[in-house]
């Protein structure tokens, strides 16, 4: 599932660069998104809180990451309804939601950077398909949460 997520993700951004490139780039300084604006890009991320709700991080992803995710749903709540909403089987168990999004948090970190790189044309001429690296990228946040 993660990586059909994935490959969803990397192949709307191909081919739509532009506008990939217009949501995901740098943000002006000192701009704060509308409501309406993060409502959407949690929905883009929202099924993959879903796919590492029942996953088990690792030991330095759970000492580290799922803490930072844990004080982040304490202190915002908006962030815990939405994790709540994709991943309801995770909801009132802070441990939980605060792993799913770890997850999905990382998981949108390898994403961006490779599918980025490929929609700002960085790979042409470096002799390897966007997708092959996708895919071994996505390992990496698989292998973290013990995912088939």
């Amino acid at each position: 599932m993660l990586h059909t997520l994935a490959d969803a993700y990397r192949a709307w951004a191909v081919e739509e660069p532009h506008r990939y490139l217009l949501i995901q780039g740098a943000p002006v300084p000192g701009y704060v998104a509308p409501d309406d604006t993060l409502d959407r890009a949690r929905a883009v991320l929202g099924p993959f809180l879903t796919v590492f709700a029942d996953g088990t991080p690792g030991a330095q992803v759970a000492a580290v990451v799922v803490a930072e995710m844990t004080a982040w749903l304490d202190t915002d709540e908006p962030v815990g309804a939405w994790a709540a909403e994709y991943a309801p089987t995770a909801a009132g168990e802070t441990g939980k939601s605060a792993q799913a999004l770890a997850g999905a948090v990382l998981a949108w970190a390898q994403l961006h950077g490779s599918v980025g790189l490929e929609a700002a044309g960085q790979f042409v001429g470096m002799g390897h398909s966007g997708a092959t690296l996708l895919g071994a990228q996505t390992e990496m946040p698989a292998d973290a949460f013990g995912l088939e």
